[in-house]
């Protein structure tokens, strides 16, 4: 049996069950190659849905309006792309033609309503897609998934064996390429946004995906489950592994939510001018979080937490991007908006610019994402933010500073009495230290928290609620990956009765994405793997520089101590054991463009590695090995010079810019931290991390996570 014919059962499978939840087969002869659509699908939705709109158009077009009207979209489908035109349809002689209709956010409008229902969901088999199509080359796709006669997925199916799932790969890389081998033109159905938005290998184990083919440079993405914390998916006792895909993704509902609040085209500036596009579609782990966040939302309403353990790799801001879009839109069964409006807790400028450059996609229009910046940390209110709530922005970012004001401002204003909200907090922020933790420490009536101790923003999230106690009229949602006990405790949830309890029986988080799931599935890199002690780089390199060399004890005493003992205050020794181990070992990964981290257990500590930095390397005379010293506030440490130190006077380089701007050129290559940057800061170039600082539990798994990035 050749392979596809072992592939042909599970294929029909697959087919017959999308059947059963709601779509339709349709003959792959009907798909017209050089539009890349299928006509008789396109035009019988518009005749269902928008008669007027065509009559007006066939007053133009007499007996040519189908073919007019068909050229009109395939252009503006070249042109923008067809998520666009799905979403905001086409004109054509000032006659407005919409090519999908997807759910109202509410069902007053029984019209709307209709229209979403008549939308229609069809696959079809064995597509020959290419219009070059000749002699010995006459490709075809397993499956093409189509709305109202737009392709927006297509599929290859593998049969299990050994290497199923790379075979599906490696014949979407090799055997569908974008262009056509002979012509060098664009396939239509395959080039990237053009049509299909979506391109799934799937066997019977696995699923993974790809918005981009790119022939043997196409990156896929996996799309699986999880299996038990770590990838792949759980056996499956009723069916395959995979037909989550297609009972719950392809599920007709679902799969328009997808195209309506998910996929969207990410474009990004590159530092040399040119434009970069992305199409991004949800990871599996993204989509069930947000729909199962939006789903117990609309059925439990305000008032109610949720814990999000999200690991780092695990694409944490989109899944934000999208939970405040879909939360600030959400109606209730019975038609009533369940939030006024939703707030944002994040320091991250790129999560702000990344809601707004998202949620303009879904809306088109500005003014949906307020961003609030409070010049001061004291009690006075800000007219910015009290305008933003009293008016109800339907998404307000605030930075962690200005949260306790935020649910000051909900319980004191008359104004706002009775209102709904949403808090999402992003973990990823840096910890709050120095005078703006005093201060914060006193809004917060947060005595658990020791005076002198630095305050992330989990502490300072987890101390408002502690203080203030719950609200029946605010959900709190917590996007963390490594949650501390007292998040646990304040946002954890029951543990599932129908599931066996864990052995201490603790609050769980409402939706998991592991670390080791996102290590195995190649997001982030297992830190530990690269874990070295003192110890053992001495021996590692004793063994490199002289393997039979025998010294004197006294000299191999000292050269033992200066690697493997040095005294916790011998700053100057540590400096030189990191600087020649960088410069050695790490500055030349990334073509030359590696960072390293330099993690102290004071900010006193931080300020002498620093000066130590400059003095050995200026005694030396290396060059391209630069440190930026990362502390808040003034330090004082008259045995290092009678004036304060901090980051203004003891980084000349930075001229102004930000610290993590900064980095991230080539001015710096090495970040000196006291707490400050050990949790909330992604910097992929980040090769090498220098521990001189005990550390334990979440504390610990936050600082070596600067380092998994990919």
């Amino acid at each position: 049996m050749n392979d596809k014919a072992a592939e042909r059962p599970f294929q029909l499978a697959v087919v017959r069950e999308m059947v059963e939840a709601g779509w339709e087969e349709i003959s792959p002869s009907g798909y017209d190659r050089a539009l890349a659509l299928y006509p008789a699908e396109l035009l019988a939705w518009l005749r269902q849905t928008q008669p007027d709109a065509v009559e007006r158009l066939t007053k133009f077009y007499s007996n040519q309006t189908d073919t007019m009207i068909l050229k009109r979209i395939a252009r503006e489908m070249d042109k923008r792309g067809a998520l666009d035109v799905l979403r905001r349809g086409i004109k054509d002689r000032g006659v407005k033609l919409w090519l999908c209709a997807f759910r109202p956010d509410h069902g007053l409008n029984p019209d709307t309503l209709a229209r979403y229902e008549a939308n229609r969901m069809r696959v079809a088999q064995e597509v020959s897609y290419s219009p070059y199509a000749r002699e010995g080359y006459n490709p075809r796709l397993d499956l093409v998934l189509f709305v109202n006669g737009i392709p927006v997925a297509t599929l290859e199916l593998k049969s299990e064996f050994k290497q199923a799932i790379e075979n599906a790969k490696r014949q979407y890389k090799f055997d569908r390429p974008p262009k056509d081998k002979k012509t060098r033109k664009d396939e239509p159905l395959l080039a990237f946004k053009r049509r299909a938005l979506v391109h799934f290998a799937v066997s019977q184990e696995e699923v993974w995906m790809t918005t981009r083919l790119a022939a043997k440079d196409t990156f896929f993405l996996p799309f699986n489950r999880g299996n038990d914390g770590a990838a792949g998916n759980p056996p499956n006792e009723h069916g395959y592994a995979t037909d989550y895909l297609w009972k719950r993704v392809f599920q007709p509902d679902a799969w328009l939510n997808i195209l309506h609040r998910f996929v969207h085209l990410e474009i990004k500036k590159e530092d040399d001018g040119t434009v970069k596009e992305t199409m991004i579609f949800p990871r599996f782990h993204q989509w069930e979080a947000v729909t199962k966040i939006v789903g117990e939302v609309r059925r439990e309403r305000a008032g109610h937490r949720y814990l999000i353990q999200h690991s780092a790799g695990s694409g944490k801001s989109n899944s934000i991007a999208w939970t405040a879009h879909q939360l600030a839109s959400l109606h209730s069964t019975g038609n009533e908006r369940v939030f006024d409006s939703v707030i944002v807790i994040t320091d991250r400028t790129v999560l702000d610019d990344q809601l707004q450059e998202t949620i303009y996609q879904f809306e088109h229009k500005d003014g949906v994402v307020v961003r609030v910046n409070r010049e001061d940390g004291e009690g006075s209110k800000s007219e910015q933010l009290a305008q933003a709530l009293e008016r109800s922005a339907r998404i307000i970012i605030v930075t962690i500073q200005t949260f306790p004001y935020v649910l000051d401002l909900i319980q004191q204003r008359s104004g706002l009495k009775g209102r709904k909200f949403a808090v999402i907090a992003d973990e990823a922020h840096s910890s709050q230290t120095g005078t703006t933790a005093s201060k914060l420490r006193q809004v917060l009536l947060a005595e658990q928290i020791a005076e002198g101790e630095d305050l992330s923003a989990e502490d300072v999230l987890n101390a408002s609620l502690a203080a203030r106690g719950p609200n029946d009229n605010i959900s709190y949602l917590a996007f963390t990956a490594t949650p501390k006990a007292k998040t646990l405790e304040l946002f954890g949830r029951p543990p599932d009765p129908d599931q066996p309890a864990g052995p201490d029986n603790v609050p769980e988080a409402f939706h998991v994405y592991t670390m080791q799931q996102a290590i195995e599935e190649g997001f982030i890199l297992d830190v530990l793997r690269k874990y070295t002690t003192y110890e053992t780089a001495f021996e590692i390199e004793q063994k490199a520089t002289a393997p039979d060399e025998e010294v004197d004890k006294t000299r191999g005493a000292a050269r033992i101590y200066q690697w493997a003992k040095l005294h916790p205050y011998n700053i100057e020794q540590k400096v030189q054991v990191i600087i020649e181990h960088f410069r050695q070992h790490v500055a030349h990964l990334l073509n030359g463009q590696a960072k390293a981290m330099v993690v102290t257990d004071s900010r006193k500590a931080a300020v002498r590695y620093k000066l130590a930095f400059d003095k050995y390397v200026a005694d030396q005379a290396y060059e391209g090995i630069s440190a930026m010293i990362a502390i808040s506030g003034d330090v004082i440490d008259p045995d290092s010079g009678p004036e304060p130190f901090n980051e203004r006077n003891m980084n000349p380089g930075l001229r102004g810019r930000d610290m993590r701007e900064a980095f991230d050129t080539p001015d710096y290559q090495v970040m000196i931290v006291a707490n400050k940057f050990q949790t909330g800061f992604d910097q992929p170039k980040l090769c090498a991390m220098y521990v001189d600082k005990k550390l334990h539990g979440v504390d610990c798994v936050q600082t070596l996570s600067r380092l998994n990035r990919t």
